[in-house]
């Protein structure tokens, strides 16, 4: 039997990048997809018909994970079309890099709209769904910058660092209804955003890194399948580094 067979997993921002790499790993798996972005375009329905090749149900929806009143609508779509919610993996974000000292009120707000209210947002409507199965998995995307921090990044580090702190919480308060919630801290994973880096500052990064290399999306969805999956079924309220030790 596959580890996901008959549940449903709801994906924020999974067009593409690490969100995509965790929606075809659970699909493998045999979980159903329901997964968000901002747009219905071609990529997006590429993306669906991909996962639905898999021989799941697939199926995605055009919402903004930082508007409060769209979630709690997509959330109630999903639950309706999908009969149930068992997995939630918080995984929009964006990043508006630039020294503090430059940083606009416009760059900070839309960094921790997107990355921490986002989280709030869809956690705090899946978690009803949840609470009348009397279980589930709440998987969020952090970031190791939310532990350490990183120059040009203070917006991004913060966003990162509050869902950490979130995440501990929501394990707390919904534990004893078998909820689980774990946050994910990837280092630095090998995306489209990545690869517009010049090759020298990849080089530099890899440098650090003890494993000597980036990551990929499919290193991020193996832990996060880890995480869905009843093989972690006593895991709650932890941050899994998946950096290459980068962060000790």
């Amino acid at each position: 039997m596959k580890l996901l067979e008959g549940k449903t997993a709801l994906i924020t921002g999974a067009s593409r990048g690490i969100g995509k790499a965790v929606a075809l790993a659970f699909a493998k798996e045999g979980a159903n997809i329901a997964f968000t972005d901002l747009k219905y375009d071609e990529l997006a329905q590429a993306t669906e018909k991909e996962i639905a090749d898999c021989g799941v149900k697939a199926k995605m929806y055009a919402s903004n994970a930082a508007d409060f009143a769209q979630t709690a609508a997509t959330v109630e779509e999903v639950a309706k079309e999908f009969g149930r919610i068992d997995i939630l993996v918080n995984n929009a974000g964006i990043t508006k890099d630039t020294l503090l000292m430059r940083m606009s009120e416009e760059q900070w707000d839309a960094v921790i709209n997107v990355n921490l209210k986002s989280v709030f947002n869809f956690t705090k409507a899946v978690s009803a769904v949840m609470l009348k199965q009397r279980s589930g998995s709440i998987i969020s995307m952090s970031s190791v910058v939310g532990v350490s921090g990183n120059a040009g990044q203070a917006n991004y580090s913060a966003s990162k660092a509050g869902i950490i702190g979130f995440t501990k919480s929501v394990a707390k308060e919904l534990g004893s209804r078998n909820i689980r919630a774990n946050a994910v801290a990837p280092g630095f994973i090998i995306t489209d955003m990545t690869a517009q880096l010049p090759e020298d500052v990849r080089k530099e990064w890899a440098a650090k890194i003890p494993l000597k290399r980036g990551g990929t999306p499919e290193d991020i969805a193996k832990v996060c399948l880890f995480l869905a999956s009843d093989m972690s079924s006593y895991v709650t309220g932890q941050v899994l580094h998946v950096c290459g030790g980068m962060n000790m």
